[in-house]
């Protein structure tokens, strides 16, 4: 196995699954969204793990299912928002093409909603947004090869652009 084709990091509402999503269907690969994994193997939702179990317990969930989806996946991967709080795991980012989907904290507060399904949302949504953007950017920076707006594209000029810079990396 060879990794990803690409994966994709960012903030709650970035895009990522929709994005996500669409990309792998243009690039006729599969998607796979880690959040996903989590939630089938622990068996219930992620605000559930939350609350049940606390965020560090999570967040080592987390870790072992990034760095599993990092080598058993080749299509497009999708990351939790909090997933580049991990140092190992940004380590292991570093040996693939990572695409940031970056969003500003209104635009993912609206596409959100009030966060029910996003326990590190719960309370002040835009207030809690502006927090983890604070907090993640720099992170996000970090690991990313390629940062795509997603505030005012639509999800296919996001494919558009992600698909023509990994076209880019193929030929260069």
């Amino acid at each position: 196995m060879t990794g990803p084709r690409v994966v994709l990091v960012g903030a709650p509402g970035s895009g990522k699954t929709t994005v996500g999503r669409a990309l792998a269907d243009s690039l006729g690969v599969a998607f796979r969204d880690t959040d996903v994994d989590i939630e089938q193997s622990v068996g219930k939702p992620i605000a559930d793990q939350f609350v049940d179990e606390g965020e560090p317990v999570f967040r080592q969930r987390e870790e072992a299912a990034v760095a599993t989806a990092l080598t058993d996946h080749e299509g497009v991967l999708s990351l939790g928002g909090g997933a580049v709080l991990s140092e190992p795991t940004r380590r292991l980012l570093a040996h693939v093409p990572v695409v940031w989907l970056q969003v500003s904290s209104g635009a993912a507060a609206s596409r959100v909603g009030m966060g029910v399904s996003r326990p590190v949302l719960m309370g002040n949504v835009r207030g809690r947004l502006v927090a983890l953007l604070a907090e993640r950017t720099p992170l996000y920076r970090e690991v990313a090869d390629h940062v795509v707006d997603t505030d005012a594209l639509e999800v296919e000029a996001s494919v558009a652009d992600i698909a023509a810079w990994l076209a880019d990396r193929v030929s260069s």
